[in-house]
């Protein structure tokens, strides 16, 4: 016993011994840039530098002056960007999830020509995020636009619709853009946990007779849903980032604006890195708490099975 547990202690020694320079690169790379930007959000600093920068507090958050409530908190342009940035998420990783679950299983099975349709599926997501947005706002413009020109010979629409410019649309359509791009990378995903589940439970299925919908929710949904929990995490996290896409797709459009866009707008446009350095450390505290909350999920859950 005392010799397992030595070799234990050594063990987790040598593993600390070889994350110590990874965990160094990291609070270098990382941990400084956002200890600085924390500290840029207490303070007055200003892009073109006139000035030295004052502590003020956390009167970038919140401050009260002559009766009301002013600062980022109480700002409703960045809690529509909260709700556009969680909106975006929500819908985006939901359909990406359904769409990548669907595509896998067609991938998964074996037809003629199935190494060039993976390879095809591939296409969005591998095209630049930068690229893809260009592209689609060409084929989106209210004018010269492909989409609406298809629609119209359709008889859909009656007149070309502004796609991108219009409040009631533009966000919806850069979800449909983001889903486009993304669905392959869950996909990706997907199939690699379909590649590597056991064949001995569906020839025993297939044996008895059992209708292949309720094998799919029975057996494939259980069996590769770690898969799909760590590709939604995965785009959850980035979504929540989500940046040049709008950025390119709907410029200066409050109705997509983001919380990455957000503290953009504040830090360039408007030059204030304090009140953008505010917007950018919320944004950091919002993943944190997300991916805090996911991993506690997910050891509660790992636990209750065992």
């Amino acid at each position: 016993m005392e010799h397992t547990s030595a070799l234990t202690r050594r063990r987790v020694r040598a593993a600390w011994w070889f994350l110590t320079p990874m965990l160094i690169t990291l609070a270098m790379v990382a941990g400084w840039p956002l200890l600085r930007t924390f500290w840029f959000s207490m303070t007055n600093a200003t892009l073109d530098g006139s000035g030295v920068a004052e502590f003020i507090g956390f009167d970038n958050y919140f401050i009260f002056e002559d009766g009301e409530y002013y600062g980022i908190l109480f700002d409703p342009t960045w809690w529509q960007a909260v709700w556009n940035t969680l909106y975006f998420t929500i819908v985006s990783v939901s359909l990406e999830t359904i769409f990548g679950v669907i595509v896998a299983l067609v991938l998964n099975t074996k037809f003629k020509g199935q190494g060039l349709v993976r390879a095809a599926v591939l296409v969005p997501w591998a095209i630049p995020t930068i690229v893809s947005a260009k592209m689609w706002g060409w084929m989106l413009h209210d004018q010269f636009g492909i989409i609406n020109d298809f629609l119209m010979t359709l008889g859909l629409i009656a007149a070309p619709l502004a796609w991108t410019a219009d409040s009631d649309l533009s966000l919806n359509v850069v979800i449909a853009v983001d889903v486009w791009k993304t669905t392959p990378f869950m996909a990706l995903l997907i199939l690699a946990a379909l590649q590597m589940l056991p064949s001995d439970c569906y020839e025993a299925a297939k044996i008895d007779g059992i209708h292949p919908v309720k094998v799919f929710f029975k057996v494939t949904l259980p069996l590769i849903m770690p898969a799909i929990m760590v590709a939604v995490v995965f785009r959850a996290l980035d979504a929540l980032r989500v940046f040049d896409l709008i950025y390119v797709l709907t410029p200066s459009n409050e109705a997509t604006m983001s919380m990455s866009v957000y503290a953009r707008q504040n830090l360039v446009d408007f030059q204030d890195v304090g009140y953008g350095s505010a917007a950018s450390t919320l944004l950091f505290l919002i993943v944190a708490l997300c991916t805090i909350a996911y991993l506690y999920i997910g050891r509660r859950n790992m636990n209750e099975g065992a």
